[in-house]
């Protein structure tokens, strides 16, 4: 034992009694024998500590002695800016995702598609074989090869007019096309349906005409001529004597009375009996409609306007409706057809102001009540059908709004009428070959 100054053992004792005197400090001890007792729960990964826990040792530590732990306070820290995990980062991220891949859809639409299409193969303009179904075509006198190309289009021969066309002037010399019925076939290539119209001794039907729907006397004639090979005098005078065919009291000629079909006419047959056919076929449409006799005559009348003023067989019902329903308020029908037909020209349904002003056109339905006093064209299957059952609705006018197409807008007030006539108008603006 080293021996201590008596000075120095005085001061050590004294300052020993001191400290015995001092109250107990548990701040004072190591940290290892302050240790605290650990949680009862774990922290889950969405959930925060709970309230006055400690998170670790070294929190603990850190309360205790917060002289005596500054590594372990930057540690807690450390931890504490750490970004931490939540739902709301979640649907974020989802939600960011999800615009990201819209935009990718759009960008590929806009871009990418219009760059494909124009690498992609072009739309064949023409039909390739010998076609599938018959189709009876006609070739009406004076038809030329423009003209010939356009209703093989419009019947279904051929796809598009231009390859027909360029055949056409490609042959030297020029074809001449004798007018009358052909048998074709439907999409057939163009190469295919001219052959087939030149080697006329082989497609040509003889005494086959056809006469379309919604055709006037004046048109059905000339038609009749080309396909039977009667003179078309012998057919005009065999047609004023109308009063020879059985029709309705009220007739004052065969229109509305020729029915529309194809017909085989045996060869020698007369112009009279030629006509005769066309009548009884008539008749026979309108027994089998179930229209009494005494009623021939104004169905034939109601059905040939509706036939005029109607584009596709959808319509037909609708036009009758809106006929129907401005005739039982007493409306006049106003019908640019009847005006038309009055004024001699059965090739068309639009007319003039001049035109729908003349009070001295009995036919002019815009200035005289009810149905025109006769029939203006002749009427299929499909507009007698529509005047007997006609749609049901109220509409009291009826606007074709697209001439290529057909679309027609029906309306009921004067606001939705003249919405559809500005629609009309400016459908003919934009396209000036309809004027």
């Amino acid at each position: 034992m080293t021996d201590v100054p008596p000075s120095r053992r005085a001061a050590r004792a004294a300052e020993a009694d001191q400290q015995s005197q001092l109250p107990h400090d548990p701040e004072q001890h190591p940290a290892s024998e302050t240790e605290p007792t650990a949680p009862d729960s774990i922290d889950h990964l969405f959930a925060g500590p709970e309230v006055g826990a400690p998170r670790d040792r070294g929190e603990a530590v850190a309360a205790a002695h917060p002289d005596a732990a500054p590594s372990t306070r930057r540690r807690r820290a450390k931890r504490e800016n750490r970004p931490r995990r939540s739902r709301r980062g979640l649907i974020g991220g989802l939600l960011a995702f999800g615009v990201f891949v819209a935009l990718v859809a759009i960008a590929v639409t806009i871009f990418v598609e219009p760059v494909r299409a124009l690498f992609a193969e072009p739309e064949p303009t023409d039909f390739t074989g010998t076609g599938t179904s018959e189709v009876v075509f006609t070739i009406h006198q004076g038809d030329g090869g423009s003209t010939i190309a356009e209703n093989l289009v419009a019947d279904g021969v051929i796809k598009s007019y231009t390859p027909f066309y360029e055949l056409l002037l490609a042959e030297n010399p020029e074809p001449v096309f004798q007018p009358g019925a052909y048998s074709l076939k439907a999409e057939m290539s163009a190469k295919a349906a001219l052959s087939a119209l030149l080697d006329s001794d082989s497609t040509r039907l003889a005494n086959t005409f056809v006469i379309p729907e919604g055709t006037s006397l004046k048109g059905a004639l000339p038609l009749i001529a080309d396909g039977s090979g009667v003179a078309l005098a012998d057919l005009e005078a065999a047609a004023a004597d109308w009063g020879s065919y059985g029709l309705p009291a009220e007739a004052t000629s065969l229109e509305g009375f020729l029915f529309p079909a194809t017909y085989d006419i045996d060869p020698g047959t007369s112009a009279h009996d030629i006509l005769q056919t066309l009548v009884n076929r008539m008749y026979q449409s309108l027994d089998a409609a179930g229209v009494p006799v005494e009623n021939r005559y104004r169905t034939v009348v109601f059905a040939s306007l509706v036939q005029r003023e109607a584009r596709v067989a959808d319509d037909f019902p609708k036009v009758a409706r809106v006929f129907q329903n401005r005739l039982d308020q007493g409306w006049r029908l106003q019908s640019d057809a009847t005006v038309a037909y009055g004024t001699g020209a059965t090739d068309r349904v639009t007319t003039t102001d001049a035109e729908r002003n003349d009070a001295s056109n009995i036919y002019n339905t815009y200035q005289r009540d009810g149905l025109p006093p006769a029939p203006i064209s002749n009427p299929g299957d499909v507009a007698i059908q529509a005047v007997l059952q006609p749609a049901d609705g109220t509409w009291l006018y009826f606007v074709t709004v697209n001439l290529e197409t057909g679309e027609t807008v029906y309306s009921t007030t004067d606001a939705e009428h003249n919405a559809a006539v500005a629609q009309w108008q400016a459908w003919m603006r934009d396209h000036p070959e309809y004027q």
